[in-house]
């Protein structure tokens, strides 16, 4: 069922689909396993696929979660659409949180799930931006810190969550934020933040405050 929603309501020749799932079997084999495995199906799984003789696809009437928030993600980044027009709330930054299939190892989720996740990222930092702009600071930090939840070591994440900070002077938060990533890197890829992340807490830096929480300086 997961393969074929990951062809996007495309209909999926029968040999293609036995030849991704079961690729150490024969093609016999291959096709024999599907064909099982279509006749175990029961109910509502039955009936969102059209089962065909020669190919599969989803039905139509079926509706797939990833579909919906691949669709914003896309208009979130397009730069033609008003952000006014988006009718954002924080609903939109559960529907771009989530992995696609996390736990799965095929090698054919694997591409999609990264395709996914670096959309997702990107639709995140965005959205971040989106949400400042609205004046939503709460909204712009719980995006920020979906992204950064999904990859800790992502530069522009960082920056959009300071940026967030900023916007609403919780100066303090920015630079513990700052200071965090900048050891956890340190610590992870022996690499320093760029100069323009710096930037950003420069001045903040020239004013230190006390040690940031949570977090232990190492010279």
């Amino acid at each position: 069922m997961a393969f074929i929603v990951l062809q996007y309501r495309a209909a999926v020749p029968r040999a293609l689909v036995a030849g991704n799932l079961w690729p150490e079997a024969s093609d016999q084999g291959a096709n024999t396993n599907l064909r099982s495995a279509l006749a175990r199906l029961q109910g509502l799984g039955k009936q969102a696929l059209n089962i065909c003789p020669a190919e599969l696809r989803l039905a139509r009437e079926v509706t797939v979660d990833l579909f919906g928030a691949r669709s914003l993600a896309r208009r979130v980044l397009d730069p033609h659409v008003p952000v006014k027009d988006l009718d954002l709330d924080v609903a939109a930054v559960d529907q771009l949180s989530a992995d696609l299939l996390p736990g799965w190892y095929d090698e054919w989720v694997l591409p999609e799930a990264e395709q996914w996740r670096q959309l997702r990222l990107h639709a995140l930092e965005a959205l971040t931006g989106a949400f400042i702009g609205l004046k939503e600071f709460a909204w712009a930090v719980t995006a920020a810190h979906a992204a950064v939840q999904a990859d800790p070591l992502r530069e522009s994440s960082q920056a959009s969550l300071i940026r967030a900070h900023l916007a609403e002077d919780n100066r303090s938060e920015a630079l513990c934020d700052f200071e965090r990533y900048e050891q956890h890197l340190r610590d992870e890829l022996g690499l320093r933040p760029t100069p323009r992340l710096c930037r950003l807490v420069s001045e903040l830096q020239r004013s230190r405050p006390d040690k940031c929480p949570g977090k232990e300086r190492t010279r």
